[in-house]
């Protein structure tokens, strides 16, 4: 992999503390880019991106007001602004009876309003300049619901529908849009849960590398591994009946309902 593919480039990544995001913003830099973290525990953030050659900033996705303030900092800091990634989320999963009113909303705030908060703010200079990028993770399951995971896949749902229209509405300024779909990725949101038969959990060092190689060069989707695209897309073609008895062999339809939650409470506690 050549280390320059993306010098000059300017990104910003949200959520870029740890997981996913951390991976990412460490991907970017080896390729060349200048990178700004925004996360909302910032010490953490600024100890992450000292460790990648990255600037950090605390954010809240959930507020616009803070957004707009990560999105100016980023842009004092790097020179500008060529890329947006919305990649901080929470996954909240069991039982939807078991589930406090307060964790799906906290779930819908930072999974669903904070990409839209950045979309809103970064398209106005994105436009203007007649370039841009805007990446927004979601995840496999935005294509596909499972049992106790209500709340969680109607935030990655609406990201994916998000990540569609705004392409339909701005696509035409310049402006690229991204959605990215990993499967099971083996950081802390997966704690506790057993993963699906025949799917390989993948790792955040495999979803960094697929952002990357779309900020190279965007497409539309991201699914990682590619492997889902086919299975994702035949899937609405089987009929209700045989896909719920496919995911019932392949082990989906329990994954979010039978939890240790002993290796999970660390996690559940931080995002509640």
């Amino acid at each position: 992999m050549a280390t320059d593919t993306l010098t000059g480039r300017k990104i910003a990544i949200t959520g870029g503390a740890r997981g996913i995001g951390l991976a990412t913003a460490r991907e970017l830099v080896l390729r060349g880019a200048t990178v700004a973290i925004g996360d909302i525990d910032v010490e953490s953030a600024k100890q992450a991106a000292d460790g990648v050659g990255a600037v950090a900033f605390g954010l809240d996705v959930s507020d616009p007001e803070s957004f707009a303030t990560f999105l100016s900092q980023a842009k004092d800091a790097l020179g500008g602004l060529d890329v947006l990634i919305n990649n901080a989320g929470i996954m909240p999963i069991g039982p939807l009876l078991e589930m406090a009113p307060a964790t799906y909303k906290r779930a819908v705030d930072i999974n669903v309003v904070g990409p839209l908060n950045g979309t809103r703010l970064a398209l106005p200079d994105f436009v203007a300049q007649g370039s841009g990028h805007i990446l927004n993770v979601a995840s496999s399951a935005g294509k596909t619901a499972v049992p106790g995971g209500v709340a969680y896949c109607a935030t990655k749902a609406a990201i994916v529908s998000l990540t569609e229209g705004a392409r339909l509405e701005f696509g035409h300024t310049g402006v690229h849009f991204t959605c990215v779909m990993p499967a099971f990725t083996n950081t802390e949101l997966i704690a506790g849960t057993q993963g699906v038969r025949f799917i390989k959990n993948v790792e955040p060092e495999e979803v960094a590398a697929a952002i990357a190689d779309a900020v190279e060069k965007p497409r539309l989707d991201v699914y990682v591994p590619g492997l889902l695209a086919p299975i994702l897309k035949t899937q609405p073609l089987l009929g209700r009946r045989l896909r719920d008895f496919l995911n019932r062999k392949l082990g989906a339809y329990d994954t979010f309902l039978k939890i240790d939650h002993t290796k999970r409470d660390a996690y559940d506690q931080r995002i509640n």
